[in-house]
């Protein structure tokens, strides 16, 4: 164990010292911590750093917790979740008839998925204010892409839809199921959903970075994030769940037969499947603007890792795996930086153009290129790795964006065409 210990610190360690990490990270096993340590700032502006004790955002992380209150709600046969979702929906909320809880369950409905670059949800329609009814006729009361099913697209409308129908069928709010059945039940007491509006208390800003310079992370309203995402917790809470997964409590044996249950693309019911290493993983990690998360479980070994972080400074994915690879006694390369291969001016500047209006714009300033967002007011460095290959500066990027020539010799930005 000692000899797991060192190899843990010494890798985390090392790639932290590349990343400018806010955030916490734990490693459990039976019980007994092999890694725990805060980092950055929980509020730059008034100077409060992270702790253990910090609650952090979950994003997508919090797909297990809509999932788990959907199979409490089976249980106690106030749904069936293999019938039509529309029997549990209200009158005004009605999707696709043959489309399942199931196949919400398992991102296999088929619904139109709105988290694109051409519909103006992000910095835009999510910083209005929110109405359920609009928001459903806009982005999710759409002719389905596939019939419910056949095939599995990671979609934050399914989870929406699902939050709905627990409000629905329990008579309670999303928040209030979930603190009722869930969070009071397992002692969660630093955990809760984020609405947007109430006051938190130990809840890390979201920071981003814009040039060179760490900034707030641009607004949006949680509510828009029910079922998908906005639930709020901290390590300690975290565990606690886990432990509830682990022993098995608050549903059947049954029921967490078919939680666990690896459906289309390694996916259960808000967790992934994966063998990893000789051993079963389950996982999910989660990404929202200044927010990075990630949470895996070894259950035959008793091992819990947690990764909570509120900046985009590391990439999750990477780090949870090495973790799992050195508490599984596989070596692991040291992290390392891609290296940056300069350019021209003259070359950097046949990139910059539009390739979606006020999207996907990219920009020269000052001898750098700049991936620009959100109408020009968030501007993300880009430096280059090879020819058309671009990384951001200060995140941890795995696979490099690629921009490219077409056959027309016009250029192309997440498969966008350059207009100007």
């Amino acid at each position: 164990m000692k000899e797991v210990r060192g190899r843990l610190e010494a890798y985390i360690t090392k790639y932290l010292e590349m990343w400018d990490f806010y955030g916490v990270i734990q490693v459990k096993q039976r019980g007994e911590v092999l890694f725990e340590n805060a980092y950055g700032y929980a509020s730059i502006e008034f100077g409060v750093k992270n702790d253990s004790n910090t609650r952090f955002s979950l994003a997508s992380v919090s797909k297990q917790f809509t999932a788990f209150a959907i199979m409490l709600l089976s249980e106690k046969q106030k749904l069936d979740i293999d019938k039509t979702a529309n029997l549990y929906l209200p009158a005004n909320l009605k999707i696709n008839k043959p489309i399942t809880i199931h196949h919400l369950l398992t991102h296999t409905s088929g619904l139109y998925n709105f988290t694109n670059f051409e519909d103006d949800f992000f910095a835009g329609y999510n910083r209005m204010d929110y109405s359920r009814d609009d928001f459903f006729q806009r982005f999710i009361n759409k002719q389905p892409v596939k019939p419910p099913g056949t095939v599995f697209d990671y979609n934050n409308s399914n989870y929406n839809v699902l939050a709905w129908i627990i409000e629905h069928v329990s008579g309670e709010t999303y928040a209030d199921f979930l603190r009722n059945h869930i969070f009071l039940p397992l002692d969660m007491k630093n955990s809760d959903v984020d609405d947007g509006c109430k006051t938190i208390k130990n809840r890390a800003c979201n920071y981003v970075n814009d040039f060179d310079e760490i900034i707030t992370s641009p607004y949006y309203n949680e509510k828009f994030s029910i079922g998908a995402g906005a639930v709020i917790s901290n390590l300690e809470d975290l565990y606690k769940w886990y432990t509830c997964l682990r022993d098995r409590k608050l549903l059947s044996e049954e029921g967490y037969t078919r939680f666990f249950k690896e459906n289309q693309n390694k996916y259960c019911y808000g967790l992934e499947y994966n063998r990893v290493n000789g051993t079963d993983s389950y996982n999910h990690g989660g990404d929202h603007l200044g927010v990075c998360t990630y949470m895996e479980d070894f259950f035959d070994e008793d091992i819990c890792v947690i990764i909570l972080s509120n900046n985009e400074a590391i990439n999750q994915y990477r780090l949870g795996n090495a973790i799992a690879d050195i508490l599984h006694h596989v070596d692991v390369e040291m992290p390392a930086k891609h290296e940056e291969l300069p350019q021209s001016e003259r070359k950097l500047q046949t990139y910059c153009g539009k390739y979606l209006k006020n999207k996907i714009e990219v920009e020269y300033h000052h001898g750098k290129l700049y991936f620009t967002r959100f109408s020009g007011n968030l501007h993300i460095e880009l430096y280059p790795v090879g020819e058309g290959e671009f990384v951001r500066r200060y995140s941890d990027q795995m696979s490099p964006y690629s921009i490219v020539e077409n056959e027309d010799g016009n250029m192309m930005f997440f498969g966008y065409e350059k207009t100007c």
